[in-house]
Parts: C-alpha cells; structure tokens; sequence
C-alpha cells in the first residue's frame, strides 16, 4: 500500500493546491492508495494525469470532475507591488515559499518556485496578486514535467520542516511570560540581596 501510495504521489503535479479536496499531494496519494478517494481530482494533473493514474491503479480513467475545477495552463503568481501592503498573508500560505517579502514591506514572488496553487488569491486583502499563465496552450501534465513537480515537492517538504521548527504563537507567548516571570524573580532576589 505504501509503495502504491508513493507512486501515486510521484505522478501528481506536486502544486499542492488542495483543489483535490485534500491538504496536499501526498495525501491526495495516500487517499487514492487506499480507495478513499477517486482519481479525478487533480485539475493541475488534467486528463493525462488521470489516464496516469488510471494506468498505475489500475482503475479505469475517469473525466476530470468539475467539483475540483477545471484543467488550464500552468500559472505563476504576479503580484502589483503598486498596490500589496505587505501585509504577510500569502507569505503564509504559500505551499513552496515562492512569495518573498516582510511585514509591511513590499513582496515578490519566485516565478521558478510557483507552482500555481491560488492559495494566496484569497487571502489578499487588496487584490493585488494575479494568476498568470506561462504554458501559452499546453494544460494539465503537459504544461509541466517531472522536473517541475519534484522541485515543487523538495520546496514543499523543505517548507513543512522549517515551518514544524518555527515556534507558534502560543509558544511565543509562553516563553514571554516565562521571560517575564524569571524576570520578575531575579528582580525580587536582587531585593532580597540589599
């Protein structure tokens, strides 16, 4: 099963749009391995990337359905640095790290990072960024390749490791308190002191 669930993975596009209806790729794969899921779900992957799931199931190839979306060019986000406010948002959601920037400053995107996603659509709250298409005609596997797909993946994975290791606000806020406690405690002993 496993090994089935990782060849799956290795077919998809590696976007980690969630547009599958799961929360990246690798669980879309594991869905499928496991017959929990269909293999139409990926409108990055378009017909091609069914027929190849199709092939690797063994199940029969289904059209795309329409729930998920809809099969179209490779994208990469643009974003109108005119109009964002470096408010972090995309930076956020951004599956691969391909949005660059600080709070309140400016961002910019990695066009050779992006993998189309239109994650970070819905979260600006000034409209700034734009989905542009850069695979001319081509639509689904043949907009991109393997090559594509396991940068995508390294980028993705790097990005779930450095985001595991980064403290959350509830940890943040704890060590400031302990901060705060410690130093209200060596303060009280340096009293006692004199």
């Amino acid at each position: 099963m496993i090994a089935l669930a990782e060849r799956i993975n290795d077919a998809l596009p590696q976007t980690q749009c969630t547009r599958c209806g799961f929360p990246d790729c690798k669980a879309y794969a594991q869905a499928i391995a496991q017959d929990n899921a269909p293999i139409n779900q990926c409108p990055p992957g378009g017909l091609e990337g069914v027929a190849v799931l199709s092939k690797i199931t063994g199940r029969p190839s289904l059209p795309l359905n329409p729930d998920n979306g809809t099969e179209g060019p490779m994208t990469v986000a643009v974003i109108d640095e005119a109009w964002c406010i470096g408010c972090t948002l995309c930076l956020k959601v951004c599956p691969t790290d391909a949005i660059l920037g600080s709070n309140k400053v400016m961002h910019t995107v990695i066009e050779a990072a992006c993998t189309g996603c239109d994650l970070c659509l819905p979260v600006c709250p000034v409209d700034c960024i734009e989905m542009v298409p850069i695979s001319n005609e081509r639509t689904g596997w043949s907009a991109w390749s393997p090559e594509l797909a396991q940068q995508a993946r390294k980028r993705y994975e790097a990005r779930q490791l450095r985001v595991l290791a980064e403290p959350t606000e509830e940890d943040t806020e704890k060590i400031s308190k302990q901060a705060i406690i410690e130093a209200a405690l060596a303060k009280a002993k340096a009293r006692q002191k004199s």
